[in-house]
């Protein structure tokens, strides 16, 4: 149920990148590199959308709402547009992610426990085209926190055990999946396993943030209360009735060593009709779903190849701009994820049989894997991407609990399926310092 907020919300946005003067909350200067920026903040409480050199950095909790069920995102939508409408705001900024803004993060299924959440933090930190700012929210006599503390140094993973569920038992689920498929069931349904990680220390989120954001600069680095990874997928972005969508379905996992043959040999597996057909699914979904919200959509006539370190995807982009309602608003960035959720690229074709395949037969309750992350302000607009190349942190802060799943169809080999999910383990593996294993 939707508890009404009282509380009257201040925000205020100011440059701190030496265009202007202002007080920066990093003592007299900026960070001079990431390692630099990550040391002096917080290790605990961070909430972060980060792309590149680009995103938001939350620390601090201002608010919180939890919900769960089929009204997650009504409810979520209906508090924060509550708590920012009457909210106070001295933006001198005017970019993307300035302004009041909440991080969130939702449970892929109506029917999992673990709740979903939007976070309002204290002081985010923004950059965008090149400029960096800074926003502080408080409620009515609160004062506004400007300054971090002393930098601590970030601290490596430390004996870490990894185990993974069993691959028989798993590639046997997928023969089923696979077999119920070709009985005309479903024609797309994605599996996911899942697979956890210990070790002796809490582990230090910044360290895992940074190196993710390093390693893989071109997907969206996330932790929202204690769910992180990187995604290559955007489920939404929206700015100023600009709409923007990439889905991916489709993944070459071998790594040669050679760039040149890995990209050729890519080229030739995903033009195949496997993957061919579990990506035009997915772009599917997406433009049936997103074309009743948009004034114009325009699709990539043809899948380009998405390359990450390890692994190389199908991709597709969509851009558009939102219609207009009767009262002359627009849709919100978390109103159009909400009707996105689950794409055929993280659920399956048809969206309802393969949700009901799912429930039954996948072995693991996938919490906010898979579901929308990202964030969201004032305005309605924000990103929001797909958790996915990631994990959710054990509560004691020394665990991971980790994620992967693949998109199954008539086709589907189930040992090369396993082999998928072990590449798209890797990512947060490879952060905690564990090698690989096939």
């Amino acid at each position: 149920m939707l508890t009404m907020t009282k509380q009257h919300l201040h925000a205020r946005s100011y440059f701190i990148d030496g265009v202007g003067s202002a007080v920066s909350p990093f003592d007299s200067e900026l960070p001079t590199d990431l390692t630099d920026f990550l040391t002096r903040l917080p290790a605990s409480g961070l909430s972060a959308w980060v792309r590149g050199h680009s995103g938001l950095v939350g620390w601090g909790e201002l608010s919180r709402f939890e919900t769960k069920g089929a009204d997650r995102f009504a409810d979520a939508s209906d508090f924060w547009k509550q708590l920012s409408a009457g909210a106070d705001v001295d933006d001198a900024v005017r970019l993307p992610g300035s302004g009041p803004v909440a991080f969130g993060s939702f449970g892929f299924s109506d029917r999992t426990d673990i709740p979903s959440v939007l976070i309002v933090p204290r002081v985010v930190l923004g950059r965008h085209s090149g400029r960096v700012w800074v926003t502080t929210m408080s409620f009515d006599d609160e004062p506004a926190p400007e300054r971090l503390g002393a930098p601590s140094p970030l601290e490596r993973p430390r004996a870490v055990t990894v185990t993974a569920g069993g691959r028989d038992d798993w590639e046997e689920t997928v023969g089923k999946v696979v077999d119920r498929i070709r009985a005309g069931e479903a024609k797309k349904v994605v599996m996911a396993r899942d697979a956890a990680a210990r070790s002796d220390e809490p582990l230090d989120v910044r360290f895992l943030l940074g190196h993710l954001n390093a390693h893989y600069p071109t997907c969206w680095t996330y932790h929202v209360d204690g769910m992180l990874g990187a995604t290559p997928e955007l489920l939404v972005s929206s700015h100023d009735g600009a709409v923007h969508s990439r889905v991916l379905a489709g993944t070459f996992y071998n790594n040669s060593g050679d760039h040149d043959v890995d990209v050729e040999a890519a080229r030739h597996v995903l033009a195949k009709s496997k993957d061919s057909a579990e990506h035009k699914y997915a772009v599917d979904s997406l433009v049936e779903t997103l074309s009743p919200l948009c004034s114009s959509l325009e699709v990539d006539c043809e899948p380009f190849l998405l390359e990450l370190p390890n692994v190389i995807h199908l991709a597709s982009d969509a851009r558009g701009h939102l219609t207009h309602r009767s009262d002359g608003s627009r849709v919100s960035s978390l109103e159009i994820a909400a009707a996105l959720h689950p794409t055929a690229a993280v659920g399956g074709t048809p969206r309802g049989r393969a949700l009901e395949l799912i429930d039954e037969l996948e072995a693991t309750d996938r919490g906010r894997y898979a579901g929308p992350v990202g964030w969201i302000g004032a305005s309605g607009d924000g990103e929001w991407g797909l958790a996915l190349r990631g994990g959710r942190l054990d509560e004691d802060g020394r665990g991971v609990r980790l994620f992967a799943g693949g998109g199954i169809v008539g086709e589907s080999v189930p040992e090369y399926e396993w082999l998928e999910t072990v590449a798209k383990l890797a990512p947060m593996l490879a952060a905690l310092g564990v090698r690989t294993e096939r």
